[in-house]
């Protein structure tokens, strides 16, 4: 189901489907429309319909008013002709390009005969206008008004109907229900001879265009009814596919905004509602002029259109899906930015209790001096200067007072951050928030002392517990080792008691080695230790240590890297502890070092400091962190499986 979500080619056709299913729905609703209105005739052919009769009568009954002179937007007056016997003519030069009504002109041959002045108006040319009657009178799809009658073969405008509407004569038969007379007696002053010409022209209009779809609807009347509801419940799986779909995309999770949708909403709604007006603007304008680049014009507007209306609803699912559909209006962000800067407003408005002194000090600085100086300009203007510059050196004088009690509040601060235990600030001599600084400073400092006072007795305490454990231990553990040297010296025969003699020989040695070890740690914590500060040979003291462990090393395998200077590294240092440090890293690098490896130790100097660096490979993966490794009485080993107590890294 993913795939089908963040399938780019499956939202690629949906797109391409949308405009095609909402042609068809509209074209299937317009052919429905059609049959809605000549679905109950039997005509066969557009040129039998009451639609087409309508039309045609109209026309010619316009022609009339434009051989009295009459004239509309849409054509013009006709042009007279004389023939060599002077007859008269008057040829038409009228555009039926524009009205669906006038448009049928392109199709109608008509000759207007005035039986008063006998004058012809006509859109024939013809050197013989009597055969043209003639012609017209039997022509397929003709309509003649001639002493009253109304010869035709288009049924709906013939003798045969009682009442025919236009929009300027009223038609009507005689009381004998024959002949037809009028209620403009102008009609009564013409002969009307008329055909229909469907072979006339082959331009679009918008006559043709009614004529071709009525005809298309008639024949495939059935086409619509399949067409709509297929094309409906499409566009309806893709509408709902799309909007499940759109926002996203293959490997993120969240939605996926683009440039477009970071746009404010008002302005791409503006952009879009300006884009969709002028092709509106234009749409309409090319109604009236129907032909094959008006339809390939409206295609182009309609897909624009399209384009514009998708990406409008795109942007408007992604925004409401990725919670940011308020927050692209430019509306809520300038609301965003009134509230934020009414709450900074409000919150500055808020002075805190330690701040109103400054506060007040500051404005009642500035009024004071524009009041003093205002009386400058008066007959105490001397007066008002001198108060003026004593106002001021009082200012200048309360700051600088300000300025030296905060100074001693800094210093203050500063003996607290260095160390120093007793620290006390004369609250009496303050006011306002320097006041409370120096309640708050006075309380640490106060809380401090306690602190270190507290710890020292702490460390103290242990100090003296681990002495006096280790006392108890040496005095029991001394005895131990003395009979256990009398036993060695018995002769005892029997081998399993020797073994058990050296047992425990070894383990009070260990023990004795524990209990001294955890009095050197007391000494070290405390700062009881005494040193013998001596000038010490360190590299004579490195080889040292390793000749001493050298069949250590080589029963565990372990190489020996060593990399030092050729010339004497001297320092100052207790011969003694120095040592031991050596010797417990070399013990360690035996206890844990990986049998058959190599061993760096490497001696250099660093500037005005001496650098001392071992190195071996553990045979143990350690399983805790290099910080904790480092603490007291940690020991890399926590399966205790190995001698060591942890305590040598005191020593290090």
């Amino acid at each position: 189901m993913e795939n089908i979500r963040t399938s780019k080619l499956l939202k690629f056709l949906s797109y391409i489907l949308i405009p095609i299913l909402v042609a068809l729905i509209i074209l299937s609703m317009i052919h429905l429309a059609f049959l809605d209105e000549f679905g109950n005739s039997k005509e066969t052919k557009y040129e039998e319909t009451q639609d087409f009769a309508d039309n045609y009568l109209y026309f010619i009954l316009d022609k009339i008013s434009k051989c009295n002179g009459q004239k509309t937007d849409y054509e013009r007056n006709y042009v007279k002709i004389e023939d060599q016997y002077g007859k008269k003519y008057y040829y038409s030069q009228d555009s039926y390009f524009y009205s669906y009504y006038y448009s049928i002109g392109e199709y109608i041959d008509y000759i207007i005969v005035n039986k008063q002045t006998n004058e012809m108006y006509t859109n024939m040319k013809s050197t013989n206008y009597d055969q043209e009657i003639e012609n017209l009178k039997t022509s397929n799809y003709h309509w003649n008004y001639a002493n009253g009658k109304i010869e035709t073969d288009l049924k709906y405008i013939n003798s045969d109907n009682i009442i025919y509407n236009s929009t300027y004569i009223y038609f009507d038969l005689d009381s004998n229900g024959e002949n037809v007379t009028t209620n403009d007696n102008t009609l009564a002053n013409y002969e009307i001879y008329s055909r229909y010409n469907e072979n006339k022209t082959n331009q679009l209009t918008n006559f043709k265009m009614g004529k071709e779809l009525y005809q298309f609807a008639l024949e495939h009347q059935t086409l619509p009814i399949y067409i709509l509801p297929i094309t409906i419940i499409l566009l309806a799986i893709i509408v709902i596919y799309l909007l499940w779909a759109i926002g996203h995309e293959k490997g993120k999770e969240d939605i996926v905004l683009n440039s477009i949708d970071q746009i404010p909403y008002e302005i791409l709604s503006i952009i879009g509602l300006s884009i969709l007006t002028i092709f509106l603007t234009i749409t309409i304008e090319l109604v009236h002029l129907i032909n094959y680049l008006t339809l390939i014009a409206g295609i182009f507007i309609y897909l624009i259109s399209y384009a514009i209306v998708a990406v409008f609803t795109v942007t408007t699912i992604k925004r409401i899906k990725a919670k940011k559909f308020l927050k692209s209006f430019l509306i809520y962000k300038l609301f965003v930015w009134i509230r934020n800067k009414y709450r900074k407003i409000q919150s500055n408005l808020k002075i805190k209790i330690q701040n109103k002194e400054i506060f007040w000090y500051f404005w009642g600085f500035i009024i004071i001096s524009i009041i003093l100086a205002l009386f400058l300009f008066s007959s105490l203007a001397f007066f008002a200067f001198l108060l003026l510059i004593i106002f001021w050196v009082f200012v200048y004088c309360k700051i600088k007072q300000y300025l030296k009690k905060q100074e001693e509040i800094k210093e203050a601060l500063e003996d607290i951050y260095n160390g120093k235990k007793e620290v006390y600030i004369d609250e009496k001599e303050l006011k306002g928030t320097l006041k409370q600084m120096a309640i708050y400073i006075n309380d640490i400092s106060g809380g401090f002392s306690n602190a270190i006072q507290e710890s020292l007795k702490s460390e103290r305490l242990k100090t003296e517990l681990i002495t006096n454990v280790s006392h108890d231990i040496k005095t029991p553990l001394t005895s131990i080792i003395n009979y256990v040297d009398l036993l060695k010296k018995e002769n005892i025969q029997d081998e399993k008691i020797k073994e058990y003699i050296e047992i425990l020989d070894q383990k009070s040695q260990r023990l004795k080695k524990l209990t001294e070890d955890l009095v050197e740690a007391s000494k070290a914590s405390s700062g009881n230790i005494k040193l013998n500060i001596e000038e010490i040979n360190l590299k004579e003291l490195i080889n040292q240590c390793i000749g001493e462990f050298k069949d250590k090393f080589e029963q565990k395998q372990l190489i020996i890297e060593t990399n030092m200077p050729n010339e004497e590294i001297k320092i100052k240092a207790d011969n003694r502890y120095m040592y031991r440090i050596i010797e417990n890293l070399f013990s360690n690098i035996t206890k844990y070092a990986l049998e058959n490896s190599r061993v760096y130790i490497d001696l250099y100097k660093e500037g005005k400091k001496i650098k001392v660096s071992m190195k071996n490979i553990s045979k143990d993966k350690l399983n805790i962190s290099e910080d904790e490794l480092m603490q007291r009485f940690v020991r890399g080993d926590k399966s205790r499986y190995t001698e060591g107590s942890g305590l040598r890294s005191i020593d290090c």
